[in-house]
């Protein structure tokens, strides 16, 4: 008799069965799965505004209360895994050697890791949510906002980053992305979370009063909250992206791009390279004749050191004609190498040289060497050792100092940030996507988009298989390129040098978010 008592007390608490338990996960995967489509190549833009609301209801209503990682875990998992997912793009792996199975393994793995990274990172935050619970609505949004970005901060640090919240917008939604000039990407990330958390923390309130003597309010004040926000700041972006751009003549620079079109099966076979020699020799000698000031290439457009350039017709070329050129090839620092974009000046010779600082994990280094090293080979035909570059280059040329990213660079904005802050009046982006399917490439052309649009810069990327592109500081793209095509195209962008409130100050918002947390934690837990 006792027995069934204490079994109606537990039902009456509120604790789900199995099959209630098992919808709140599956309501979870569904959310995840919508903000991962809300990136290319769906781009449901949109539904970032209210796909992390599900998991902010589970997190801080449902049972087990103690333990949010399940839902955490399987969000996080669904919008990475979605959003990641053109990283199965790297099988098969024949042009590495890699049989079938085992390229399949690797290519599970991958997708697993980056997925399950994300996923880690998201657990932290619905820990610390409920941890930090003072049970007001209006402090729990704050808080929820701050953790996610000072999250996104710390993970941006690392080794592993690409999928943070603020790039669900780009490139549909310029308007909101100016609002990047203002503290970064954690500026568009915050908005996302906290009317997020507001409409949430709505639906809790509703249901809330439902079950209590309270009657409904006609009004309710977190939607309301989070309807003036959502409204107020794409007034604000707005105003941000109507402002005209200066383009005077003396600051005009026309910029010619050649997208080689080399598959990475034979890039650095006999073939590739003889291919990549002619097919980028062809595309100056063209873009020359066009008039242009100089010629951007991709991300190891010639497979070759620096002291074999010289040799090449490219070489010649450029010597001939005296237009500078921005060669994407291989650096070497002792025994090592580096992926770096050299400046060839008119008379031929290299005056800067810019290395590669972000490598990509598993596919130019392996991180946590030491555990995987013996379980995984790196992902590279190179045999010898990639280091990275330092985090603090410059990058002079004849027209001016640069801003460059190599490829995975485009989704850290703090390497950029650095070198507008340094005087860097316009944004060299070389890249080379070919490992992967063309998703991808539309991920990095958005993410390109956010740092034209935070330092205020014209930018002009070229890669070796699409998606190249020129954007104007406002993320417009005058004009991008087909995809596993070969394609030259030049066109006229500005050297700038205003500094937006990101680049003299960097992201300022996430440690006020922060200070303010922990502020209002205080005083709520005095009262």
């Amino acid at each position: 008799m006792k027995s069934k008592v204490k079994s109606k007390k537990v039902k009456e608490k509120g604790e789900p069965s199995q099959l209630s338990f098992a919808l709140c996960l599956l309501l979870s995967v569904a959310s995840g799965i919508c903000m991962g489509i809300t990136v290319a190549p769906v781009g449901a833009w949109f539904l970032a505004w209210i796909a992390l609301a599900p998991l902010w209801v589970l997190v801080m209503t449902s049972a087990p209360r103690k333990n949010p990682y399940p839902f955490a875990l399987s969000w996080a998992i669904a919008y990475h895994g979605v959003a990641l997912s053109w990283i199965t793009g790297i099988y098969p792996m024949d042009w590495l050697g890699v049989p079938s199975l085992p390229g399949l393994l690797i290519t599970g793995f991958c997708w697993a890791f980056i997925s399950l990274w994300g996923g880690f990172f998201a657990s932290i935050w619905a820990t610390l949510m409920v941890l930090l619970d003072r049970k007001n609505p209006w402090l729990r949004v704050l808080i929820g906002t701050a953790l996610w970005c000072g999250l996104e901060r710390l993970w941006s640090m690392g080794f592993l980053w690409w999928s943070t919240l603020s790039y669900t917008q780009s490139p549909q939604n310029l308007v909101i992305l100016h609002l990047g000039q203002l503290s970064g990407t954690s500026t568009i990330t915050a908005l996302i979370v906290a009317i997020n958390g507001l409409i949430a923390e709505a639906w809790i309130a509703r249901k809330n009063t439902k079950t209590s003597s309270t009657p409904l309010r006609f009004i309710n004040p977190y939607l309301a909250a989070a309807t003036g926000i959502f409204i107020t700041s794409h007034l604000a972006g707005f105003l941000l992206y109507i402002r005209p751009i200066a383009q005077p003549p003396a600051a005009a620079l026309k910029v010619g791009i050649v997208q080689g079109n080399i598959s990475n099966r034979i890039s650095l076979r006999p073939e590739g390279v003889r291919r990549a020699i002619e097919g980028y020799t062809n595309g100056y000698l063209n873009l020359v004749d066009q008039g242009v000031d100089a010629v951007l290439t991709p991300e190891g457009a010639l497979p070759l050191y620096q002291r074999n350039l010289i040799a090449t017709p490219l070489f010649s070329a450029v010597q001939k004609k005296g237009v500078v050129a921005w060669i994407g090839a291989f650096g070497e620092r002792g025994r090592s190498y580096t992926i770096s974009l050299f400046t060839i000046n008119g008379k031929g010779e290299p005056v800067s040289r810019y290395d590669k600082a972000k490598l990509v994990p598993l596919g130019e280094y392996i991180p946590f060497e030491e555990i995987l090293g013996g379980i995984i080979e790196r992902l590279s035909p190179l045999s010898a050792h990639q280091v990275p570059g330092s985090p603090n280059q410059l990058f002079d040329t004849p027209f001016g100092r640069a801003i460059v990213g190599i490829c995975y660079e485009s989704a850290f904005p703090e390497q950029f940030r650095y070198q507008a802050a340094a005087g860097g009046q316009f944004i060299l982006s070389s890249a080379n996507d070919a490992h992967y399917t063309p998703a991808m490439s539309a991920q990095h052309h958005a993410q390109d988009i956010m740092r034209a649009i935070e330092s205020d810069r014209w930018a002009a990327r070229a890669t070796n298989t699409g998606y190249s592109a020129f954007v104007d500081p406002h993320g417009r793209t005058l004009w991008i390129s087909g995809y596993n095509t070969y394609e030259i195209h030049a066109e006229t962008i500005y050297r700038r040098q205003t500094q937006t409130l990101y680049v003299r100050w960097g992201d300022w918002l996430t440690p006020l978010l922060l200070g303010l947390s922990a502020l209002g934690w205080f005083v709520v837990k005095g009262d």
